[in-house]
């Protein structure tokens, strides 16, 4: 496509611009013959008679005040011009085609004035001045939200400006203004204008994003991988507001505690899902050294105390407790399972979005930042930093292959990925375990502890047995007198822990496999377990127990190995737990323990294989303050003697000492 200026004689005599761009698609040794459209030069030049314009407004409209009455009946005044009225008359030149043959003698260099001489040699110096490289440049941040645009008048630089995110142009105060984005702050300075300082320290901050230093973090109770001593330095450089987007297992929780460390900002408000909140206060008085923790629990708000330390409180109740949380003014808040805000119109998005514009340091926890629907992490990334983007318009039409389906805008799709993590790496750090496993160990146990819902019921139970071992004095002589008898008490109790957080554990295992790309493999005991599991998951989960065929055995380990619809395996740990090799999972989760370390290694082990390239994480779902939190920390305390048996050390491991032991951290 070439750019033309002709006559305007000839331009009247044609009914096109003086001002076009077309290709030639015939030639003569005379004539050609031109396709293509009307165009505002860049020159300001008419483009009804081809005089340079003179007028800020005639050259940002593209024509002269005299011609402009011939081409519309529209009121326009130069000196008030609304956006409105700039593109009417663009698409008035625009969408002016040109198709016809035309005298080379007509076609003008772009340099070339036409008119008479005497005319032409003061209209040229009026439009020398027009093109004089403007003296004033300066864009300035207003309101935390905006950039103010001044500058000295030329066609390019108007251009310029209105190709940013969301410009604007006040008539009554014949000012533009652009969004605050880090990309029109780029553009800006890319167009020669001069930043005030704030927007400058806005991009030397970006710039120590990128060259973050790892500095040790000292003071916690116990210490960091480095690349969790990373994922923290990356937070404090973000001045704590930052998204931790490491795949599931790698510890973004300690990274977060890691930051409310070194931070010290106080109150800081942990929302997560229901199922996570005493995990959250374990770990958080595992890592933080004489630190006050509290759980939030129903929906009825109470007075807070703004001496607090950490509150923990759940996505569910968070509207309950929002105006009481933020009368103590918290400093910090993490969003445990960021995708729990993912949807525009719930209630918890709403509440997190308002509560988060009143709170200095946000640090958001997501294992899959980067999904197919990219649309879902749009609330996150703005809530972290509105910078990054203008809008959620802006974000969809660019990111999520936005467009009209007819009812509405459709944004559930995907598009220009690579660009869209690229600008994610200025707020996100995620590392996959791949890229850190020199840095982790083969095995990493967590226990995940949960309240039961059906407390009265165990105590009941509890306290039976209890009683039952004081009446016949003593858990030794319960274990000789009546071996069955013990082994059914204490297996009814253990199963009354199980039902009490089986609701909590499979919406933790939903949250697993909706924050994670990975497959898990859940252990059980009992069938009244293993059923409801398989009846949750349904198609996308697998299992094999005691009722299972040895003949088909084989075709659902070789299903869960190889069909990526297949999340999630469920097993025996006795029918399961020997001889089948499950590595497509680096993932497992016990709902139910073995009695011995032995079972429980063999069980692991079905994952922790040859061919499993990747670390394993081993969950103990747990009813926490019961009898399995108690056999959990014995088998813990087993696992030395284990080692030494499997070096072949003598070992005395087995279900009756294992009672025993139990029956007697029971009772104390």
């Amino acid at each position: 496509m070439q750019k033309f200026i002709i006559s305007s004689k000839m331009a009247q005599e044609k009914d096109i611009p003086v001002t076009f761009e077309a290709e030639i698609t015939k030639e003569t040794l005379k004539a050609v013959f031109v396709e293509g459209k009307g165009i505002i030069h860049e020159n300001g030049i008419c483009a009804q008679c081809g005089k340079p314009l003179k007028h800020k407004g005639s050259i940002i409209l593209g024509i002269g005040p005299e011609c402009l009455g011939s081409w519309t009946t529209r009121d326009i005044v130069l000196d008030n011009l609304t956006q409105e009225d700039i593109d009417y008359v663009h698409s008035l030149i625009i969408t002016k085609e040109v198709k016809t043959w035309l005298p080379k003698a007509v076609i003008k260099n772009q340099n070339e004035i036409i008119f008479s001489t005497a005319e032409k040699r003061k209209e040229e110096e009026d439009f020398d001045k027009i093109l004089i490289p403007p003296k004033k440049r300066i864009a300035t941040l207003v309101n935390d939200d905006k950039i103010k645009i001044i500058f000295d008048f030329d066609i390019e630089t108007l251009n310029n400006v209105k190709s940013l995110s969301k410009r604007t142009y006040k008539a009554d105060e014949k000012i533009w203004y652009a969004a605050l984005t880090f990309d029109n702050i780029k553009n800006l300075k890319k167009f020669g204008f001069e930043l005030s300082d704030d927007l400058k320290d806005i991009i030397q901050n970006e710039f120590r994003i990128k060259n973050v230093k790892k500095v040790p973090i000292t003071g916690l109770n116990g210490k960091l991988m480095p690349f969790q001593e990373e994922g923290v330095n990356f937070v404090d450089a973000r001045k704590g507001r930052a998204i931790i987007g490491d795949e599931m297992g790698l510890g973004k929780t300690v990274q977060a505690i890691g930051y409310l460390h070194i931070c010290k900002e106080r109150p800081a408000i942990v929302v997560v899902p229901a199922s996570l909140k005493g995990n959250w206060k374990k770990e958080i008085e595992k890592w933080i050294p004489n630190v006050k923790v509290k759980i939030l629990s129903g929906t009825k708000s109470y007075k807070l105390d703004s001496n607090e330390d950490i509150i923990i409180v759940n996505y569910d109740i968070l509207k309950g407790w929002d105006k009481e949380l933020l009368k103590i003014k918290p400093k910090i808040m993490v969003l445990d399972e960021s995708h729990s805000i993912k949807n525009d119109n719930t209630k918890r998005t709403k509440v997190v979005k308002s509560m988060s514009k009143k709170i200095p340091y946000i640090i958001a926890l997501s294992g899959t930042p980067a999904v197919n629907r990219p649309i879902e992490l749009y609330n996150v990334i703005n809530i972290i930093e509105p910078k990054l983007f203008s809008s959620r318009k802006e974000y969809g039409l660019r990111y999520c292959n936005g467009h009209y389906n007819g009812y509405g805008m459709d944004y559930n799709g995907f598009s220009n990925l690579d660009e869209l993590y690229e600008k994610l790496q200025t707020i996100m750090i995620r590392r996959k375990k791949s890229e850190v496993l020199t840095d982790l160990p083969d095995k990493t146990y967590s226990f995940i502890p949960f309240e039961l819902d059906n407390t009265r019921d165990y105590n009941k139970a509890r306290d039976d047995i209890f009683n039952w071992i004081k009446e016949i004095k003593g858990e030794h002589a319960a274990i000789k007198s009546s071996y069955a008898e013990t082994l059914v008490r204490i297996s009814e109790l253990r199963q009354l822990a199980v039902r009490g957080v089986l609701k909590s554990s499979i919406e933790w295992l939903d949250n697993f496999i909706e924050s994670s790309d990975q497959k898990i493999v859940v252990f059980a005991i009992h069938k009244e377990i293993i059923n409801a599991l398989m009846n949750h998951f349904g198609k996308i989960a697998v299992k094999i127990d005691g009722t299972t065929p040895v003949n088909i055995r084989q075709d659902i380990v070789d299903q869960f190995q190889t069909d990526n619809n297949i999340q999630v395996f469920v097993g025996n740990i006795k029918a399961a737990g020997v001889g089948l090799t499950l590595t497509a999972a680096s993932n497992v989760a016990f709902l139910e323990l073995p009695w011995t370390p032995g079972d429980l290694q063999q069980a692991t082990d079905r994952v922790h294989r040859i061919g499993q390239k990747n670390a394993v994480n081993v969950y103990f779902l747990l009813a926490q303050n019961t009898i399995e939190e108690d056999l959990a920390y014995l088998i813990d305390s087993k696992k030395k003697i284990l080692t030494e048996a499997l070096d072949g050390v003598s070992s005395e491991i087995n279900e009756t000492n294992m009672i025993s032991d139990l029956i007697s951290k029971f009772k104390s």
